[in-house]
């Protein structure tokens, strides 16, 4: 939930208007719009080569999983994996453009791991995935969007480490 539909609902709750301190907050909220959509419109753009080069980057780190045997040994599981990718850094997205970590947990999160551990994924390597996305995504932005993108990987990956 943004910042402006918390500080309404919040008002609201209390029978009041918005404190002084809260219309700062939207305040903030306004100023980083024109950041907030550039990021994801950057991570939208670049999602295929960001998940390609993910994944290139966890094989190398965990080339067991793409061995015969491995999670993502056939093409089936491989594509599961990279949908998967693809999910994080959609959620990724979003977060940035609420400015706020809750639609990545609400929307994504609640029971990943369980559902991870339950089809026997290993969770090292979806910590590892998603640290990798991070590492090509943030590559493509400038300091300034990295610093207030990074995190939302890192909610993800201390999510799933648990």
């Amino acid at each position: 939930m943004s910042v402006v539909s918390q500080v309404i609902l919040q008002a609201d709750d209390e029978l009041r208007y918005p404190t002084s301190g809260e219309l700062q907050s939207m305040q903030n909220f306004f100023r980083t719009g024109m950041q907030r959509t550039r990021v994801a419109a950057i991570l939208t753009e670049n999602e295929k080569r960001i998940i390609d080069d993910a994944s290139q980057k966890l094989w190398k780190i965990h080339p067991d999983y793409i061995a015969a045997g491995g999670n993502a040994a056939g093409g089936k599981q491989r594509a599961q994996c990279l949908r998967d990718y693809g999910w994080y850094l959609r959620l990724v997205t979003y977060g940035v453009l609420a400015g706020d970590k809750e639609p990545i947990e609400t929307i994504g999160l609640i029971g990943a791991r369980e559902m991870y551990n339950s089809l026997g994924v290993p969770m090292a390597g979806m910590v590892d995935a998603v640290k990798c996305l991070k590492d090509v995504a943030l590559n493509l932005l400038n300091d300034a969007d990295a610093a207030e993108t990074g995190p939302y990987f890192d909610f993800i990956v201390q999510y799933l480490e648990g």
